[in-house]
């Protein structure tokens, strides 16, 4: 008779687990494109991936010579299906970056941002002993608007030696990874946004409250469909939305925070590097993004101009 020897008896695992309500780890479900969505190639210029799910480069384009029918098309659907698209050496003048977004609809306007040549177009001119402003926080623009803007687009000026970056987050790769009892709690439901919190990082009481009443708070779903592709995005963002219609304070702001983080996952992010005259447009009903402030002292100049958009449902 064969002995088989099996070793000391294993020990009983200790009980252990992570709280509740923290992020998920594991692999996720990186889908880029909608259901039912038909990929085609394009034919005006060259897509070259910078992502799984969002950003890409787009090689090929003058953003400053009007574009005709068909460019406006086929640029808006890679915007559609990238989410940000990247443009490297445009060098536009104002002028031509205002009439390239105007493909787009009207410009938006922002009292509470400094202005460039003319008042659509924002700029920041970062160095030493600059006023910070939005920098080091995940973000959605303007959408304490009853219509949030559809787009923008950035142009860098002057970039600093190194830093300076900026990323994007794919809002529809975070609500389609999110778990389904949590999705149960959120569809359907409404939040309100406010642009006092965001602004009141760097911008005093006699600043914001005289634009009180032209910004008063607005309520949009926490899970946005988008306009023109049907897909579902998670629409919260830490600097303006600021509770859930109907919750208690405690539960609403215990299910914000969860929900903030999921802009945090690598896994839904593009991180570009700028050079000069390097110009990014991005769909801001799609995404969030972060600009990185790592670059010191050093100067970063950047215009950006924001494209009107519509009432989120």
């Amino acid at each position: 008779m064969t002995v088989i020897n099996a070793g000391p008896p294993t020990a009983p695992l200790r009980r252990a687990r992570v709280p509740d309500g923290g992020m998920y780890e594991g692999p996720r479900t990186l889908r880029r494109l909608p259901e039912g969505w038909q990929e085609r190639p394009y034919e005006l210029f060259e897509v070259v991936p910078q992502g799984c799910t969002i950003g890409a480069e787009v090689r090929g384009v003058d953003l400053g010579r009007p574009l005709g029918d068909a460019l406006r098309e086929e640029l808006n659907r890679a915007l559609l299906e990238w989410k940000v698209l990247f443009f490297r050496a445009q060098h536009l003048t104002s002028a031509q970056q205002r009439a390239f977004a105007r493909n787009w609809g009207e410009l938006e306007t922002n009292p509470l941002l400094a202005s460039g040549s003319s008042e659509d177009i924002v700029r920041f001119d970062k160095g030493s002993g600059a006023v910070p402003t939005f920098e080091n926080v995940w973000h959605a623009d303007v959408t304490f608007r009853e219509r949030p803007a559809l787009g923008a687009v950035l142009q860098l000026r002057e970039v600093p030696p190194f830093g300076g970056d900026t990323m994007w987050a794919d809002m529809a790769a975070a609500y389609d990874n999110l778990p389904q009892e949590v999705k149960g709690r959120i569809d359907g439901a409404r939040a309100v946004h406010d642009f006092i919190p965001g602004f009141a990082r760097f911008c005093g009481p006699e600043r914001l409250a005289p634009l009180q009443d032209v910004f008063p708070p607005v309520e949009h779903p926490v899970v946005r469909t988008h306009p023109e592709t049907g897909r579902r995005m998670l629409f919260v963002n830490t600097s303006f939305t600021t509770r859930i219609t109907g919750m208690e304070r405690e539960e609403s702001d215990r299910l914000l925070r969860y929900l903030f983080q999921q802009a945090h996952v690598p896994e839904y992010q593009v991180r570009f590097r700028w050079q000069p005259g390097d110009v990014a447009f991005w769909d801001n009903r799609a995404t969030q993004h972060y600009a990185v402030n790592d670059y010191g002292a050093h100067r970063r100049v950047a215009e950006r101009v924001a494209i009107a958009g519509d009432r989120p449902f």
